[in-house]
């Protein structure tokens, strides 16, 4: 292999056999159950990198079921969002994601800067009940419940929160563990197709772990909760700013 093969073919590891395809990538039959709930402003604080700035003191706990992904097949992930601004834009950070699927915590991690950890969600119907899990070392870690359909929701709002733009922390270290990539990175789903949105009542239990710490942002009060079904595309990323460049 010459040296302009490495580079052309140079977009994931391992070379010869990538840990998934190039982007972007497509969603089909994506759900989210999402509990929107008020926690501690300093304990945000605490956890958001500048230049972002904490929009209001909640945290989005997401579910989301992935039966059918471009590359990545099929899975479900976990996790939180914190509502910031940037440069007065709105957008959500992204503090931590948990997953059971190998291709897309590497892709997430080595194209994006996603903070995916390896884990065991789980979103369901249960009886009258859907039902979002998440077990970190056979430990469960997170509950969250929601009434089934109990009211349809605005579609154009639904729209509206999976549009937003998002950021991420991506760090990659050199070989002698300083960082060689440390930035701020945005991104925003794209070609939405909203096939349906509920609200209704809701629930939200989350368990101290010392490697998932999501109960480190404890639950003041339950504000809302959602549930969508879309078709979506997640493209590439474009860097917000570079912690690198003085």
């Amino acid at each position: 292999m010459t040296e302009d093969e490495v580079r052309e073919r140079a977009f994931a590891m391992p070379i010869q056999s990538p840990a998934y395809p190039p982007g972007p990538y497509r969603f089909v039959n994506r759900e989210y159950l999402i509990i929107t709930y008020r926690t501690d402003p300093e304990a945000l604080r605490r956890l958001i990198p500048a230049p972002l700035e904490l929009a209001e003191p909640v945290v989005k706990f997401e579910f989301i079921r992935m039966p059918d992904s471009t590359g990545f097949g099929d899975y479900t992930e976990s996790g939180q969002v914190i509502p910031v601004t940037l440069n007065g834009e709105h957008g959500g950070f992204v503090l931590s994601m948990f997953l059971n699927d190998h291709p897309p915590i590497a892709a997430g991690r080595e194209l994006w800067g996603f903070p995916k950890k390896l884990g065991n969600p789980e979103l369901r119907v249960h009886t009258d009940t859907l039902m979002g899990t998440l077990d970190y070392s056979d430990f469960r870690v997170a509950t969250g419940t929601m009434g089934y359909k109990h009211q349809a929701m605005d579609p154009a709002k639904a729209h509206a929160a999976l549009a937003a733009p998002a950021f991420l922390l991506k760090i990659i270290p050199h070989v002698d563990g300083t960082p060689r990539i440390c930035e701020l990175v945005r991104y925003n789903l794209t070609d939405i197709i909203v096939k349906g949105a509920w609200s209704g009542p809701g629930a939200l239990d989350l368990r101290d772990h010392a490697l998932a710490p999501v109960a480190d942002l404890p639950v003041l009060e339950v504000l809302s909760t959602v549930h969508i079904l879309a078709d979506l595309t997640l493209p590439l990323g474009t860097v917000a700013h570079d912690y690198l460049t003085r």
